[in-house]
């Protein structure tokens, strides 16, 4: 069964800055201006939504089968250690933040490159809120793990689409390439423990 999740978006201040390069620098004055106006730009755009469902897995002789694919990831067997299901989900922040982002690449590249690292940051935001969600219904998880990371294919992907069928519930569409529009989506499996 699939379940849908929605919330508030948010941001993260110091994620923002890790994105655009400055972890551990200390603001100025002119980059906190131009955060400041971009959150205001930036946080009614935000329309977080996910959708996720649990599946059985199994492992034989490396290959993992998760309930809607099979991987011989290695590095996703590791981190599936201990785990007997899985939860998959897709989330976004939406549409509008590409736009904006667009919009400003033509404006102000500068403001540009603040919107793109906030658009990370919420999406990051709300993935944890996902992941939290997901622990508060099946239970102890482990760390979320996506297509791309370590050796797994980004291929997965299509596997992800057609299982949640993410494009009808969150309007995220697919290119040949396996990358995601809106750009600020992710797909992870979270393993339970």
């Amino acid at each position: 069964m699939i379940n849908f999740f929605s919330g508030a978006g948010r941001l993260d201040r110091k994620e923002t800055l890790r994105y655009l390069g400055y972890y551990g620098v200390k603001e100025d004055s002119v980059i906190s201006g131009v955060i400041d106006e971009c959150e205001k730009l930036i946080l009614p755009a935000l329309r977080p939504a996910a959708c996720y469902a649990a599946y059985e897995i199994s492992r034989e002789e490396g290959v993992l089968d998760l309930g809607f694919a099979r991987t011989a990831s290695k590095a996703l067997y590791k981190n599936l250690e201990g785990c007997k299901k899985i939860a998959l989900f897709a989330a976004t922040v939406g549409a509008e933040v590409d736009r904006l982002i667009i919009k400003y690449e033509k404006l102000s590249p500068a403001r540009a490159a603040v919107l793109q690292a906030m658009g990370a940051a919420a999406a990051e935001c709300w993935c944890d809120d996902v992941n939290k969600k997901i622990t508060e219904e099946f239970g102890e998880t482990k760390p979320r793990f996506s297509c791309g990371y370590g050796d797994l294919p980004i291929e997965l992907q299509r596997d992800i689409f057609t299982a949640l069928n993410v494009t009808k519930n969150l309007g995220i569409t697919l290119s040949e390439n396996c990358f995601m529009t809106p750009t600020k989506s992710v797909t992870a499996i979270v393993g339970i423990k």
